[in-house]
């Protein structure tokens, strides 16, 4: 290993093992009684699927996950359903370097769950009862992209 490749490796150290969200949390905690559980994977999916549509995921995700990035990406599965072939995972190994230092930055810092809320959920009780519509994940997907390019500026 060369010096530049274990410098790459002790800066990653604290990503490599991040849990940025789980759905279990969500439904096993403070979880609305009147709607169904999958609206816990909603937006965990829509992040999910900005990343896929972006080029930000590992290998290790593509390989896992191929057919459902190609079916997401043709709109023939929505955010709630790819987030819960995952069981609402979102964590590290999904995000190739560039994808967990942004996720980091902006799904760990508790950003992207304010841009969620003012965005799709401001006259709603919850976060919970956003619907998983394309149109949803549109506006969502805008606003993540306007943040990633702020985020590109802060690095550069």
């Amino acid at each position: 290993m060369t010096q530049q490749q274990s410098n790459s490796f002790e800066d990653n150290k604290s990503l490599n093992k991040t849990i940025y969200d789980n759905a279990k949390t969500h439904f096993l905690g403070n979880f609305p009684a009147n709607i169904p559980i999958e609206n816990a994977y909603t937006h965990i999916g829509m992040f999910l699927g900005w990343m896929i549509e972006n080029d930000l995921y590992s290998e290790y995700f593509e390989e896992e996950a191929e057919v459902q990035m190609y079916r997401f990406k043709k709109r023939e599965l929505g955010p709630t359903i790819l987030s819960e072939i995952w069981d609402g995972y979102l964590g590290y190994e999904l995000f190739n370097k560039a994808g967990n230092m942004f996720t980091y930055y902006y799904y760990g810092s508790g950003i992207y769950n304010k841009d969620y809320t003012n965005l799709l959920a401001k006259d709603l009780p919850s976060i919970y009862h956003v619907k998983d519509t394309w149109e949803n994940y549109e506006l969502m997907a805008n606003q993540i992209s306007n943040r990633h390019k702020q985020w590109e500026a802060l690095i550069k």
